[in-house]
């Protein structure tokens, strides 16, 4: 019987990649997303390609939808053996002090609590089965620090939720990590870049590989992560950054970073 993948935010970006991934590799892929249109067309193009996909309607802020949709997954295909929480926003730069709240707190909401509530969702049955890997959508933002005042909290409130989860369910036999991308090219940056918000030269330049990161690059990282090659593996935020974290400090050394010859 084919493994069981669930992927919210399924319908773009990385999370379309890492349903295209799982389904690759064999999985059942339930494509969860708000953009029912889309997901309709992600979840047909992966069965047109061989694979076994479902799309779903689901907005990650209704905590009713998402037990819906656990219990006719669970009826359907099984409890999950994985879950990938990737439905998020994005925010635009900001003050602390002139944000509009309306704004956090959609930022919150989606990013955060929809997190919590899709991990409580399936984790639930995922805890009842006694198997299964949870991969949560953090980033560089969990890590540094960013004029996001929404956007980066929250990440970093994804990192500790991780982490929190890694304990409670590892002893139910399930694996709970998480992601940190740096800036990926999901349809959603690239709407920036063309807009001129992000240059793709800066973020070229911001990490230690000379790349921009894709996001079956991350996918490639869930993927991992959700294997029996990852069994040890549990409550890590692996960044998925080009080396980000380690170009922002090095470059920023105010002895002067040595050149190349």
């Amino acid at each position: 019987m084919p493994k069981t993948a669930v992927i919210t935010g399924g319908a773009s970006g990385i999370g379309e990649a890492c349903a295209r991934r799982f389904a690759a590799d064999g999985a059942f892929v339930w494509v969860l997303d708000a953009d029912a249109a889309r997901a309709e067309i992600v979840a047909a193009s992966i069965t047109a390609a061989g694979g076994s996909a479902r799309a779903l309607a689901i907005d990650v802020t209704d905590d009713a939808a998402l037990d819906a949709a656990a219990r006719r997954i669970e009826a359907e295909t099984g409890a999950p053996d994985a879950l990938v929480t990737s439905a998020g926003i994005l925010e635009k730069v900001a003050n602390v002090l002139d944000e509009d709240m309306a704004v956090h707190d959609r930022v919150w909401a989606v990013n955060y609590r929809g997190t919590v509530a899709a991990c409580r969702s399936f984790g639930r049955l995922m805890r009842a089965a006694g198997r299964g890997s949870i991969v949560t959508l953090g980033s560089t933002n969990s890590f540094s620090t960013f004029p996001l005042p929404a956007y980066g909290p929250g990440k970093i409130a994804i990192l500790r939720l991780t982490q929190i989860l890694a304990v409670e369910l590892g002893r139910h036999g399930v694996r709970v990590n998480g992601v940190a991308p740096t800036y990926v090219i999901t349809p959603a940056m690239q709407a920036r870049i063309d807009s001129g918000e992000r240059d793709p030269a800066t973020i070229r330049a911001s990490g230690a590989l000379d790349i921009l990161v894709r996001p079956e690059n991350v996918a490639d990282v869930v993927a991992f992560l959700c294997s029996d090659a990852a069994a040890a593996v549990t409550g890590v935020m692996l960044p998925v950054d080009a080396g980000h974290a380690a170009a922002v400090t090095y470059k920023s050394f105010a002895g002067g970073v040595p050149q190349d010859d």
